[in-house]
């Protein structure tokens, strides 16, 4: 009989970690980076703080940018699941340079500056789009639809880009009321069960899809 060296996920490596070496080129993480480090233009959130001689110094708005819209694109729309990636989640950590926000310090950055913050999502998204980096299993939250055909979608006239990029405005306001709307209604309790429903769910599926190759011919 074979046998095989054990393995185990259930377990905790302590080894040195480059950040910056996460951020792999070719990546929407990395595009997003490249996007908001060097080509946006963040001082639009200054006039929001006031604390450059009283006051504790402020999370970067770019840092925040970077770890809620990854999170959005693997469908978590709660800040305390972003906050839970930053200290679990390695190319999370990484975008958020191991700074762990707290969850209030999210919420409040999505209430408070919504109008800034769906204007520069709609253009990393739409850049995105073109670069063909944004497939089918991202921002998937409940039926917010993203098309990841960039090739067709994203040629065309200049008037047909702008039209699309109204879409895609369309979109980002529907995630960040998604994210506001989470936050207000969130439980403990509820979202563990939902979590477990939908686990279940999905063993209960491949289940199916198992034993149903299992017991037909190719």
């Amino acid at each position: 009989m074979a046998r095989y060296k054990d393995y185990s996920c259930e377990q905790i490596l302590m080894v040195p970690v480059s950040f910056e070496k996460q951020i792999l080129p070719g990546t929407f993480e990395y595009t997003l980076c490249h996007l908001i480090d060097d080509k946006i233009d963040m001082t639009i959130f200054a006039d929001h703080y006031d604390n450059d001689e009283t006051g504790a110094p402020a999370y970067e708005p770019a840092l925040l940018l970077k770890i809620i819209l990854f999170a959005y694109s693997r469908g978590i729309n709660s800040s305390r699941k972003i906050e839970a990636l930053c200290q679990e989640n390695i190319i999370c950590m990484a975008l958020a340079a191991d700074t762990r926000p707290h969850f209030t310090t999210i919420a409040d950055f999505i209430s408070s500056r919504q109008e800034e913050i769906a204007s520069l999502f709609t253009m990393i998204l739409s850049v995105c789009y073109s670069l063909g980096l944004i497939g089918r299993n991202m921002f998937a939250i409940d039926g917010c639809k993203i098309s990841s055909n960039c090739s067709k979608e994203w040629s065309g006239t200049k008037e047909e880009l702008l039209a699309k990029t109204v879409k895609n405005r369309k979109s980002v306001d529907y995630l960040l009321e998604k994210h506001k709307k989470t936050d207000r209604e969130w439980d403990d309790l509820k979202q563990r069960e939902k979590e477990e429903k939908t686990i279940g769910k999905l063993k209960a599926r491949s289940d199916r899809i198992y034993q149903w190759l299992n017991t037909h011919e190719p």
